[in-house]
């Protein structure tokens, strides 16, 4: 074969062969590529698989707001894993577990559900899937709310009851008193009829002519007391009136010489007069207010000007005090006559009120407040109420500093009760003294006024004095 021949053929050969060789290493790197290609991936679909397991591409795209805040150095699932350990230790209490999701969720319904089954035995639980911690709270709270103020309302009633309590015992300490001093009182009264039982029985076995004789001593005895009593009440008396007879005869001498207070002059001296009159509001307004102490509710009687106020007190018109300014003061009228009206000038007064002293008041007797012809049991108390109402001031007994005495009728005496009576009712004595005691002190008293001067009211005549005649026949005038 010619070299040039030769030649040629080498060289296809050769680059036959490198043809091939790179046939073969490119085939080998592409077989290669496509291996690693579909590892890659079958890598890609199982991360992707798992990724979805995760979560969906919607739920990725929307993990921000689903989720929150993402906290530092914490990737999604750990800051949701943190936000869920808050909300169990907020349900169970704690420290979160260190366990899975699951589990925390199991035991955080487990509480829930325990929790709401201790619940149901004080408040009525709804559909327990649907109600929750928050709902359970609420309702307990208002349960316990309930039972605190039923506990209070409770303890309110209990004091009620103890308060009742004690004045119940109280009342029954002071029967037990009462019975107790009844029975010293009857067990007295046992001892003193032994006593005679045993003089009589003794007096029985005697003989007759012992007990006549007994008996005759016993009266001469009695008799013998009797004169002796009789001529000691004798000489009382004569003594008693020799000494009425000189306190009457120094009495007469010492008029003569300086005649007695006129203690009237107080109750007879107006306390102010009608400035201004509004017949059409039946108004009038007074020349006295505040700086002379006048107050809301303050009756006076009303005189026609130019005049003394009359000795028994009886006057034109009756006002009552509703409006008090700093001089001065309006009143309504409460009872006047047509053919008396009142005029500028006319003259106030009320018995107990007084612009710069306190009056003094002694009350005995027995008063029926609104003339119906039935005594007040406690007419004298209710009396007594609005002389202070109206800054007036009330004494027992009456001394030198009693301005005026307001008596009402002469008090009772009870017939004195029989050895019968008594044996019915121990304490009849007690109660006929009671009422001698009573008028007792009525004509102590009138006697005292008398003897020191002492201006003495009737009712009535108090009535008018103060403003007040027209008011006893309304409610509430006591």
């Amino acid at each position: 074969m010619p070299a040039r021949r030769r030649k040629q053929s080498n060289a296809m050969l050769y680059t036959l062969i490198t043809f091939v060789g790179l046939f073969i290493a490119t085939t080998t790197v592409a077989v290669i590529y496509y291996v690693k290609a579909e590892e890659y991936r079958t890598a890609e679909a199982d991360l992707q698989r798992e990724i979805n397991n995760f979560a969906t591409d919607r739920e990725r795209q929307a993990v921000g707001t689903m989720v929150g805040t993402k906290l530092p150095n914490k990737t999604w699932l750990g800051t949701m894993i943190d936000y869920s350990d808050r909300t169990v230790v907020m349900i169970v209490g704690g420290v979160a577990e260190p366990t899975s999701a699951e589990v925390k969720t199991n035991n955080s319904s487990t509480e829930v559900t325990n929790a709401q089954k201790l619940a149901q035995e004080h408040i009525t639980i709804g559909d327990p899937n649907t109600t929750g911690l928050i709902q359970i709270v609420k309702g307990l709270k208002a349960e316990l709310d309930k039972t605190i103020n039923e506990k209070l309302e409770i303890q309110k009633q209990l004091d009620d009851q103890l308060i009742r309590f004690e004045n119940a015992d109280k009342a029954n300490l002071e029967k037990e008193q009462t019975l107790l001093a009844e029975k010293d009182k009857l067990e007295q009264q046992v001892r003193d009829i032994e006593q005679k039982y045993n003089e009589l029985s003794s007096l029985l076995e005697q003989t007759t002519s012992e007990q006549v004789k007994t008996l005759r001593d016993q009266l001469q005895q009695a008799q013998d007391d009797m004169k002796a009593l009789n001529e000691n009440l004798l000489k009382t008396r004569e003594e008693l009136q020799l000494a009425h007879d000189d306190l009457k005869s120094e009495k007469e001498k010492l008029n003569k010489i300086e005649p007695g207070p006129d203690r009237e002059v107080l109750a007879h001296k107006p306390d102010g007069h009608v400035i201004l009159i509004d017949d059409m509001a039946k108004v009038v307004h007074l020349n006295i207010g505040i700086d002379d102490h006048v107050y809301q509710g303050l009756t006076l009687t009303v005189y026609d000007r130019g005049t003394s106020i009359p000795e028994d007190g009886k006057g034109k018109a009756e006002i009552e005090v509703f409006d008090v300014a700093k001089t001065y003061s309006a009143a309504r009228i409460t009872k006047s006559e047509l053919t008396k009206p009142i005029l500028q000038g006319d003259l106030v007064a009320n018995l107990i009120w007084d612009t710069d002293r306190t009056n003094v008041f002694v009350i005995a007797g027995d008063f029926d407040l609104d003339n119906d012809g039935v005594l007040d049991y406690n007419g004298a108390d209710k009396i007594k109420m609005l002389i202070e109402k109206w800054g007036g001031r009330v004494d027992d007994t009456i001394s030198i500093d009693t301005d005026f005495l307001v008596l009402g009728k002469q008090p009772q005496v009870l017939q004195r009760p029989t050895s019968d009576e008594l044996d019915i009712d121990p304490r009849a004595m007690e109660v006929y003294n009671a009422s001698l005691q009573r008028l007792n002190r009525y004509n102590g008293l009138r006697d005292q006024a008398q003897s020191l001067w002492i201006p003495v009211f009737t009712y009535d005549r108090f009535l008018y004095f103060i403003g007040y005649k027209g008011h006893i026949t309304q409610a509430g005038a006591f």
